[in-house]
């Protein structure tokens, strides 16, 4: 090998260290970025006329493992599904009320029932009559407060999915810009690592709200599909569209065209579907809005129809006439079967017993249709109410079942109904979240190893060593044959 050759040989050898030393250093620096992938430097011989002439850099390649990276977003989509779902089943359990909560419908009914029997038996004391009424509207207060928060949660999933969708145009379209660029940027011979790190990221946050597959094109670009079939990028970005609402009310849904759904360049497609585009916060966000809260107002409003119910029994009170409501009303009517959604909004106390509505309180004792207070001491009709309230009946709507149930039985069943939706919505999460940390775990571990990576700097300095060992021992001969 001549002198030229030998010089050749080492400077190559110090560039390929260098460029060692630099993928080492980019490795170390981000070994906690979000979305950096680990490089490998790849070598390979230099020839020149057909003779060796030393090494030279391939490529820096990213290690990314790609199944894995597919099932990472799969579990995060899943994980924030979960989650969705099990905060709002949580907040409606803590809107209904445990029995031991002070402020629950379970405890107000017994709040009821005790001032019933307490005016019972002093039904001349107009202290007692009151804590009825006060108590009684307590309840109706309540359903209110548990039906109204139903509707702001739906609004909220309303606005969130308007928000997301933007987020997914804007972010598809960096994705098209970036496959560009790549492209670009290889053909230019530059390196696109950097810009497949920032690609990735967007894919990965496309991935929490809308599950996706990447597919891998020519020339390092990529197509996105939902997990159900749908194209959102495939040479151009998909355009989706939705219409946010203002204000939504409990008889306002998708089907009925109130509220708005989801387009796909410009077609319709199903947002209740979970296969084209849930999966993600996306697709809870729909359940939310659609299907979850709607399902708890019809349970709710089939209690407060049960409620009014008890109340309005021809039987109950002789001084009503028929189709006149009890105690409780919708909107101080009585309650329309053909319009039970939303009935546990409105209702409210009869204003025949309130002072506050006009209304008198010894028609709690007397009769909401008397005319004129009768005698002090008759507790008929207040001991008629206690018995309303604990008489098991079968409730005419809801998905209760056959069995006959009191009040507090059918209180207790749909708190019962909502906690069992909650614990299972909560096992779902802990099963997607322990699933996403176990994949996470196994991506990080295929990440950067800052131990590994110093034991390469210390390859590359024996190696930048060795070539200018060698660069030192060539000039050492040019000098001795200068002096010659």
């Amino acid at each position: 090998m001549s002198i030229s050759q030998s010089l050749s040989n080492a400077v190559s050898g110090l560039n390929a260290a260098s460029r060692m030393a630099e993928v080492v250093a980019s490795n170390t620096a981000n070994a906690l970025t979000e979305g950096y992938a680990k490089r490998e430097i790849r070598l390979g011989a230099q020839v020149l006329g057909g003779n060796g002439a030393g090494v030279r850099v391939l490529s820096v390649d990213r290690m990314v493992n790609e199944g894995l990276r597919s099932d990472l977003r799969l579990a995060d989509a899943a994980a924030g599904n979960a989650s969705l779902r099990s905060e709002f089943h949580a907040q409606l359990e803590g809107w209904l009320g445990t029995p031991e909560d002070p402020n629950s419908l379970s405890q107000k009914l017994a709040d009821f029932e005790a001032t019933l029997v307490e005016a019972a038996s002093r039904p001349d004391s107009d202290a007692r009559l009151a804590a009825v009424l006060e108590s009684a509207d307590a309840i109706a207060t309540h359903l209110n407060s548990v039906s109204r928060n139903l509707q702001e949660t739906r609004i909220d999933a309303d606005q969130q999915i308007a928000k997301q969708i933007d987020f997914l145009n804007d972010t598809l379209t960096q994705i098209d810009d970036l496959n560009a660029t790549i492209l670009a940027e290889r053909a230019s011979g530059h390196d696109a690592n950097a810009l497949l790190d920032q690609r990735q990221a967007l894919v990965d946050q496309v991935s929490q709200i809308v599950p996706v597959r990447q597919v891998a094109r020519e020339n390092d670009q990529i197509a996105l599909f939902t997990t159900g079939g749908a194209i959102l990028l495939e040479g151009t970005p998909a355009r989706i569209g939705f219409t946010p609402t203002g204000i939504i009310t409990a008889d306002m849904t998708e089907n009925g065209g109130a509220l708005s759904g989801l387009t796909l360049n410009g077609m319709e497609i199903s947002s209740a579907d979970e296969r084209v585009m849930g999966g993600g916060t996306l697709g809870a966000l729909f359940a939310i809005r659609d299907e979850i809260a709607p399902d708890a107002q019809s349970q709710i409003d089939a209690y407060a129809r049960d409620l009014i119910g008890r109340f309005s029994d021809p039987a109950l009170d002789p001084t009503l006439a028929s189709g006149v409501p009890g105690l409780f009303t919708d909107n101080g009517g009585p309650a329309d079967p053909l319009s039970e959604t939303g009935l546990a909004s409105r209702i409210e106390i009869n204003a025949r017993a309130d002072p506050a509505q006009g209304g008198a309180l010894w028609r709690l004792r007397d009769g909401l249709g008397a005319i004129a207070p009768g005698p002090v001491g008759n507790s008929e009709h207040l001991s008629a109410l206690v018995d309303a309230l604990a008489r098991e009946s079968l409730p005419v709507s809801g998905d209760f079942g056959p069995s006959l149930r009191s009040s507090s039985g059918l209180a207790a069943d749909l708190l019962s109904r909502v906690s069992t939706a909650r614990q299972s919505a909560q096992s779902r999460e802990i099963f997607s979240a322990t699933r996403h940390e176990t994949l996470n775990t196994m991506a990080l571990s295929e990440g950067v190893d800052t131990d590994q990576e110093m034991q390469n700097l210390l390859r590359v300095e024996e190696l930048y060593a060795a070539n200018a060992r060698v660069i030192q021992t060539v000039d050492a001969l040019i000098q001795q044959l200068l002096e010659l």
